[in-house]
């Protein structure tokens, strides 16, 4: 059985992903699902989830069925929300369930998700998969998977300036070209929340030392990895 920190582990590798062509919903997870072209937030999340080992209760599209189907399953919450948990969005006009993501961290006043075909002009079908803050408020509820416990000695850092010094110009280096994004709460720097694990940390240094990250950081023109 997974725990919610490989299910976090797997959507943090798709920050930054965007259908192509634009505005066509044509996406991976949408080829996988096999509704490819159709709106592709729960797409998003049943394949993150699958490439987990993570069972939700429902195989569905839409995030109104996923609802009734975890409500029947009895694992469906509504409320002290925790990372894992596939959280839905009720945004004001429209359906009263628009859109889903997978919530990465709690704050004071609703959560930190990750999610797909979201973006700045478009909560809901915005084309990219982001890091998005939103507040209680907008969340009907969440399916919450039965997960393994996670290692209580995981050891996170919330910030870059809690990153160790041998790794943190590198992380540095991956914030300012988008390869790690932050939640949005520094615009003018990279002092974001980005609590990043240990483990993440390291296989972050270890692909850009390889030169993973090379074709990203060449468009942003920045200095590559390997010469």
């Amino acid at each position: 059985m997974a725990r919610a920190s490989d299910v976090l582990d797997i959507v943090r590798g798709e920050l930054g992903y965007t259908e192509f062509p634009q505005g066509s919903n044509k996406t991976k997870y949408g080829r996988w699902y096999g509704l490819d072209g159709n709106p592709w937030c729960m797409m998003f999340v049943q394949w993150c989830c699958a490439q987990a080992g993570v069972k939700l209760p429902a195989r569905t599209a839409s995030c109104g069925a996923m609802m009734r189907a975890a409500q029947d399953a009895g694992c469906w919450v509504t409320g002290d929300y925790k990372p894992g948990d596939v959280v839905i969005y009720d945004f004001p006009g429209g359906a009263a369930t628009d859109h889903t993501g997978i919530v990465e961290s709690v704050t004071a006043s609703g959560i930190i998700a990750i999610e797909g075909n979201t973006g700045a002009g478009n909560d809901a079908n915005g084309g990219q998969v982001q890091r998005r803050t939103r507040s209680n408020s907008l969340i009907v509820g969440a399916v919450r998977p039965t997960y393994d416990e996670e290692e209580e000695d995981m050891v996170t850092y919330a910030k870059l300036k809690d990153v160790p010094e041998k790794f943190r110009h590198i992380i540095d280096k991956l914030m300012t070209a988008g390869i790690v994004q932050g939640d949005g709460s520094d615009p003018s720097g990279n002092g974001d929340i980005i609590n990043l694990t240990h483990e993440q940390v390291r296989t972050l240094v270890f692909i850009y030392r390889g030169g993973g990250f090379d074709r990203k950081l060449e468009v942003e023109g920045m200095e590559t990895a390997v010469q």
